[in-house]
């Protein structure tokens, strides 16, 4: 099975930049997304590593060291 999907897509013209191209999305995101916690300030991720535990607010009511 996998001899014949090897066969199409090798014969299909430009294939190869695909792999590359899916690569570089990857990286890009994760880069932001190293990029964002590490420019996030401590109270915000103390903060939202909170959340899940606390009971103490209502869902829509804002927290002081919640981003606008």
């Amino acid at each position: 099975m996998l001899k014949f999907i090897k066969h199409h897509l090798d014969t299909i013209a430009g294939i190869g930049i695909y792999p590359v191209l899916s690569f570089v999305i990857f990286f890009t995101v994760f880069i932001i997304a190293l990029l964002y916690v590490r420019k996030a300030a401590r109270s915000h991720i103390d903060h939202m590593s909170a959340m899940p535990l606390a009971d103490d607010r209502s869902p829509n009511e804002p927290h002081p060291h919640a981003r606008p």
